[in-house]
């Protein structure tokens, strides 16, 4: 990969750490969501992300998830894109070792109805128990099942998932470094209660057409939310982008 901006000419590995690192010491939750879309805006190939991906967005999508705390993802992309719980590799076990994070990210799903499968690979192939963010109106029977089949279960609302409430329930367990993986449904709310503070987008050079969505989808917020330029990377035609919110 090549650097645009800030600067120019080829990154090295410890340069996409650093260049891709959360605040060193976060007192909050730090939200990191991270997309794929086609140059036209496609969010989706075939229903699915992987139609966009390529071996350089994969390696940051690693990389993203090694560096944090947690990995936030919505009920219907966790389903559609086959979510399991994440490795740990050596290469996982030494990087993070070096940054001085421990263990391996556990996955946090985010549904209103608990509608994860008890035998989703979330649950069945994992190294650590996912965490199911719900509310106190999902049926009593799924959270029950969910939780005999190993998830932890967390309700942060009443008649809906309170985000905010949801993160901060991360927070208390030392979970502060988050990256979103989506899907749309969750940007976009996200995006209306304010609680992004980043975004890295990767540009397909592909022109995707069709009905596909957006990659935020959801409620008008009051305003559009301001970002800035944190950083561009190039691999061939891809294109990695960074924008933090401004002022931060």
């Amino acid at each position: 990969m090549d650097r645009l901006w800030p600067v120019d000419g080829a990154a090295t590995a410890a340069d996409l750490e650093d260049f891709y690192r959360y605040p060193a010491t976060p007192d909050r939750p730090w939200v990191r969501v991270n997309f794929v879309s086609s140059l036209d805006g496609a969010v989706a190939v075939d229903g699915s992300s992987r139609g966009l991906s390529d071996p350089a967005d994969r390696a940051v999508l690693t990389l993203l998830r090694d560096l944090a705390d947690v990995v936030l993802v919505g009920v219907g992309t966790a389903l559609v894109e086959g979510y399991r719980g994440l490795r740990s590799t050596a290469a996982r076990r030494e990087r993070r070792a070096r940054l001085g994070l421990t263990g391996v990210p556990p996955v946090a799903v985010v549904s209103g109805n608990a509608a994860v499968p008890p035998d989703s690979p979330l649950l069945t192939s994992t190294e650590i128990p996912p965490i199911v963010l719900t509310c106190a109106a999902a049926p009593a029977q799924r959270r029950r099942a969910l939780a005999e089949a190993g998830a932890e279960v967390v309700l942060a609302g009443d008649g809906g998932v309170d985000l905010r409430a949801a993160l901060d329930a991360l927070a208390r367990r030392g979970l502060r470094r988050v990256v979103c993986e989506g899907g749309p449904t969750l940007f976009g709310h996200l995006v209306d209660a304010d609680l992004v503070d980043e975004l890295c987008l990767s540009l397909a050079p592909v022109l995707a057409g069709g009905d596909a969505g957006r990659i935020a989808r959801g409620p008008l917020p009051r305003s559009p939310l301001p970002m800035r330029l944190a950083g561009a990377l190039h691999a061939d035609s891809l294109l990695l982008l960074r924008y933090r919110r401004t002022g931060s």
